[in-house]
């Protein structure tokens, strides 16, 4: 029987933080989290690492994001829970050889023994190049062998979708839609918070080419939020089953300094806060990856408290299984 944790490499660390006592008007993260998958029973959500810079690296990037996953961690253990939360970290699939490819498919059957298992799965990056991974699982999954219409929405400054000889952290989104292709089927993929400078015009006629629907970084300040939603509510009637793939570079700079391609201008926190809850609310997303964390070029962690309260907040509006077990 494949479970997740015959797929990682790494065993969870224990999740430790503040400690104001016992009761639940005392809980945080780290009271919540359980490491073992045979004892975990019924979970709400679980947690799976992509300790990967091969992504980042032969995407010409800052390499770093590999210890992602364990500043996310960190970060979000001592955040402060509203209501009790069962979750379980199955530990980190590790891509330390360079053979991305392999890692990818590992986070797949690690991803699909999750969601099979009624859990909204978050996974902790790495660089984008997770996000791959990320579809390899939701692909294999029973709720789209059974026919469930998937969704991608990515939350970037970067379409993602470079035609590169080798698969990178510029790639994934591409090869999610060769892969669809290949399954009969057309990408329903969409892009908030694209970044006009830091696309070239050959990624725009990709987007063009595949049917991506985008909004600019320029089209998602605080006085847009009716196109927000009027875009989010047309792609979520859309699709049955979500990947949510979050990259901190969507942020601007001063809230996410600590990732490979700080962004000039950026989506607000507030914005993308936002966006997040609408989709959890939505009870379509199965499978949430936050990328590009890289803790070496973080400031006062703030990079990594941004994407931990995002977490924090997608789970706590999520609070129900995506699909029964």
């Amino acid at each position: 029987m494949t479970t997740a944790t015959t797929a990682v490499d790494r065993a969870p660390d224990p999740w430790t933080g503040r400690d104001d006592g016992h009761g639940p008007g005392n809980l945080r993260w780290h009271h919540a989290v359980g490491l073992d998958e045979d004892r975990a029973g019924p979970c709400e959500v679980a947690f799976v690492g992509f300790r990967s810079d091969e992504g980042v690296r032969r995407n010409k990037g800052r390499p770093g994001a590999a210890d992602g996953p364990r500043a996310l961690r960190g970060a979000l253990a001592s955040m402060a829970l509203p209501a009790p939360v069962r979750a379980l970290d199955v530990g980190d699939v590790e891509v330390g050889d360079g053979d991305l490819e392999d890692g990818q498919h590992r986070l797949g059957r690690a991803v699909a023994s999750l969601v099979d298992g009624g859990r909204l799965v978050v996974v902790l990056g790495g660089g984008h190049e997770v996000a791959y991974g990320s579809y390899l699982g939701l692909a294999d999954s029973r709720a789209l062998r059974e026919g469930g219409r998937l969704g991608v929405l990515n939350l970037d400054a970067h379409f993602d979708l470079r035609d590169d000889a080798r698969p990178s952290s510029g790639t994934p989104f591409l090869q999610m839609a060769r892969s669809e292709e290949e399954r009969g089927r057309r990408l329903n993929y969409r892009v908030l918070g694209v970044s006009q400078p830091s696309n070239t015009e050959r990624l725009f006629h990709t987007a063009d080419e595949l049917g991506v629907r985008y909004l600019a970084d320029t089209e998602c300040g605080p006085l847009d939020v009716e196109r927000v939603d009027a875009f989010l509510d047309e792609f979520l009637a859309g699709c049955d089953v979500v990947h949510l793939s979050i990259d901190l570079d969507v942020l601007p700079a001063g809230a996410a300094p600590g990732v490979s391609a700080p962004a000039a201008y950026g989506v607000q926190m507030e914005v993308v806060e936002r966006v997040c809850t609408k989709v959890a609310a939505s009870r379509k997303l199965a499978v949430c990856d936050v990328a590009e964390l890289n803790p070496q070029l973080d400031i006062d962690h703030r990079t990594a408290r941004a994407g931990a309260r995002l977490i924090h907040r997608i789970v706590t509006c999520t609070r129900t299984p995506v699909r029964p077990a």
